[in-house]
């Protein structure tokens, strides 16, 4: 059975439950301590239905989300540690994403006539917002709340102007909240005193089967967009963007097996990390792409307001579905834009919602 989705502005997750009598609850507590002594907080947030979802305040990190099967059992279907330090040895793992996420060229990019250089942490090029001061490394300041209809945790932090090389302060706000609607709702904000380039994403990986139980290359997953912007071996957009008709590898405007259409992959590679190019609609919400895990039940779809969605595999133990610009953006200008502006606000929300069949 699916249930019907409402339209906010949110990202919703949509939970099977009969649990009564419940009240949205958030709950703080210790998660871990850095090794320099700085506490981590977890932010335990639980709806009047029982679904619930963890996130702490190192890289704004969901690190659990329990979803349930066809039979109503709950399991947590996102990869997670238990500690800091493995966190921060494995990097973009269910973080919030920023500067910039995805790939920028050779580390650079000119904006209003002046270069500006950013640190290199993936060879040549910069991936994800760099290193010491990209956002999954951040510790976000966290204002847990509750009303009559969700429970939530507001998360802010002031990226200072010259991090990574970026210009401007870039005062950021990302906000994530569980609904007595059974919606996960996240969405960012951000405003600058100098112009600069943003580009925020969540690095969750997913198995709907249950995170650690099995590869996911049996899901069924279907993304809605007819072309994806063509990219060398080093990932880096070359500007081309080419048709998913005649690409069978990345041809998923209908439903595949994921093993089965990684048979066509070029180049002979192993797993997916392709930007596609999403079948816009302008200042809207829509549905940019949908899983299925067939032992489970689960269905996960996936809903923006961007204009592309990273597809990756990982070692294809988990997928992850990271809505975005396109990589490369600053340096290629047919691209959307990244600019932000002073007296601008940059807004992004997706969405995924859950239900089973």
């Amino acid at each position: 059975m699916r249930i019907k989705f409402s339209i906010i502005s949110t990202i919703a997750i949509i939970l099977l439950s009969s649990s009564a009598g419940l009240s949205q609850t958030v709950t703080t507590s210790l998660f871990d301590t850095t090794n320099s002594g700085k506490d981590v907080m977890v932010y335990t947030m639980t709806n009047a239905n029982g679904l619930q979802a963890k996130v702490i305040q190192y890289g704004g990190t969901l690190i659990s989300l329990e979803v349930p099967d066809r039979d109503g059992i709950l399991a947590n279907i996102v990869k997670g540690y238990n500690n800091v330090s493995s966190y921060v040895s494995n990097p973009w793992t269910g973080n919030i994403i920023g500067r910039y996420a995805n790939r920028i060229a050779n580390a650079k990019f000119t904006l209003d006539g002046v270069e500006y250089i950013l640190t290199k942490n993936s060879g040549a090029h910069q991936l994800h917002g760099g290193s010491t001061f990209g956002f999954n490394n951040v510790i976000w300041n966290g204002y847990p709340y509750q009303s009559d209809t969700e429970a939530g945790v507001k998360l802010t932090h002031m990226s200072l102007d010259g991090e990574e090389g970026y210009p401007g302060n870039l005062t950021c706000t990302v906000t994530y909240a569980l609904t007595n609607d059974n919606e996960l709702r996240i969405v960012y904000k951000a405003t600058t005193d100098e112009s600069t380039v943003v580009n925020f994403t969540n690095h969750s990986y997913f198995n709907l089967a249950g995170y650690n139980n099995g590869n996911i290359l049996s899901h069924e997953v279907m993304i809605n967009a007819n072309w994806y912007t063509y990219a060398g071996s080093d990932k880096i957009p070359t500007g081309q963007i080419n048709s998913v008709v005649g690409s069978a590898g990345l041809d998923f405007r209908t439903s595949k097996i994921i093993s089965n259409n990684m048979n066509y992959l070029p180049r002979g590679e192993t797993q997916y990390d392709h930007n596609f190019v999403l079948n816009l609609v302008p200042d809207s919400i829509f549905l940019a792409a949908s899983a299925y895990d067939p032992s489970s039940g689960r269905v996960m779809d996936c809903y923006t307001d961007q204009p592309g969605l990273q597809f990756y595999t990982s070692d294809n133990s988990a997928f992850c579905l990271e809505t975005q610009h396109f990589p490369d953006s600053p340096n290629k200008p047919h691209f959307p834009s990244t600019v932000l502006r002073p007296g601008e606000v940059f807004e992004s929300t997706t969405i995924y919602q859950f239900s089973t069949k």
